[in-house]
């Protein structure tokens, strides 16, 4: 299987540019790398000494990787921290603006052997920390040779995973070659037992330790808070079309309530199409006008979401009608109740049952459903329960960063 790996990406490496000139993704995706291992060298020349180095697929993984990345920098203000993304999604954003305690940020070369071993030649990291799942051959490889302690972070396992079928031993020899393996929850710890791999602890979800950071220091955005001045405002993040097609009723049936609707993909002539099927008068952020009083405001940008939010009296979460439900941690760490589309593949985020038990989560299959739920939160002692269970979840499972930083210090001592 190693031999077949490598030679399908040796062959894809050849192949990609070819296909490029015909698939501008691919184009992109590729000329976003071209300069990578000049601009890495210049880095680590103007940056000697102790590096961690964390892998991220994209940008839910790097927000998991947040707290973790903080709680090092405070106890070893020595080392450098470079974030690779695999993904231009989550790669573009976050280059764009300074990032907390991160040093700098790259793509991750695709895993050809050649250049997974010069990756980690120019790097030369003092330890490597994966977070959840983009694992890859070549790098891991590279990492084993130098001796490099390695790390998988926030890693959450389902039994139906490649890991644990039977033709699955060459994923497995990635996870057995981690030096530690922090679990999100009790199940991923048993799995990787059934693999006979006992390198591992159950540290928690750091998405908890995230979404209580933002809550405590949100972006401060002052236009907004005027223009809601304490009326009930429901904010909804990351839309998708199904999810719009249960929300437009319902907007429309709720006309002295304020509506934050940020999709998940920011095209104009998607918010327009919605904003057409609701019928009311809207903004745009980006042409934001304090003057105006419309009641539904269209955010066009990227980054502002976790923060807004602080205004919601209830939130709904897009996501879980398509490909993924989106974080529904970011609404309960402020204590505001979240509603999402019901999961077809349900075991791919336990978060959102788990959400369900504790009573601050809430799923609907249909427009009648999204009316009923609301309904409910309508009144004022369902709703405080609902707060007080977000609230109360969030607070128990604040920690898992500190357990994980505890854990890589004692081992790196």
């Amino acid at each position: 299987m190693n031999a077949v790996y490598t030679l399908f990406m040796e062959l894809s490496t050849r192949i990609l540019p070819i296909l490029g000139v015909f698939v501008p993704k691919i184009r992109h995706f590729l000329a976003q790398r071209k300069d990578l291992f000049a601009s890495l060298t210049d880095f680590r020349a103007a940056h000697p000494g102790p590096l961690t180095w964390f892998h991220v697929a994209s940008l839910g993984e790097y927000e998991q990787a947040k707290p973790v990345i903080a709680a090092l920098k405070a106890k070893e203000l020595e080392t450098w921290i470079v974030v690779s993304f695999f993904s231009p999604s989550g790669y573009e954003p976050t280059s764009k603006r300074p990032q907390a305690g991160v040093d700098f940020i790259t793509y991750l070369p695709l895993d050809r052997k050649s250049w997974a071993e010069r990756f980690v030649e120019i790097l030369q990291p003092s330890q490597s920390i994966f977070v959840k799942y983009d694992l890859w051959f070549h790098h891991l490889q590279a990492l084993k040779k130098r001796a490099i302690p390695t790390y998988l972070i926030a890693a959450s396992f389902r039994s139906e995973q490649t890991y644990f079928a039977w033709y699955g031993n060459f994923f497995r020899r990635m996870l057995a070659q981690m030096d530690w393996i922090f679990t999100q929850n009790e199940a991923s710890i048993q799995l990787l037992a059934s693999l006979k791999i006992t390198k591992a602890s159950l540290t928690g979800d750091t998405r908890f330790d995230r979404v209580a950071a933002t809550a405590a220091q949100p972006l401060d955005l002052p236009a907004i808070k005027n223009w809601i001045q304490g009326r009930p405002t429901v904010v909804i993040g990351s839309a998708w079309e199904e999810d719009m097609n249960l929300l437009i009723p319902l907007i429309q049936s709720k006309p002295d309530w304020l509506w934050i609707i940020a999709p998940h993909a920011i095209a104009p002539a998607v918010i327009d199409r919605w904003a057409t099927s609701i019928g009311a008068p809207f903004q745009k952020y980006s042409q934001w006008k304090e003057e105006q009083s419309h009641r539904i405001l269209f955010i066009d940008n990227i980054g502002m979401l976790s923060s807004l939010y602080q205004f919601a009296h209830i939130a709904y979460v897009g996501g879980g009608f398509g490909k993924g439900l989106h974080n529904i941690l970011e609404p309960l760490g402020f204590g505001v109740p979240v509603i999402f589309g019901k999961l077809r593949r349900a075991s791919k985020f336990p978060e959102a049952a788990q959400s369900q038990v504790e009573g601050c989560g809430f799923a609907v299959a249909n427009a009648q459903e999204l009316q009923e739920i609301v309904a409910k939160l309508e009144h004022s002692e369902f709703y405080s329960q609902s707060v007080a269970a977000a609230q109360n979840w969030v607070k128990a499972n604040l920690g898992a960063a500190a357990r994980i930083t505890n854990h890589l210090s004692r081992t790196t001592k």
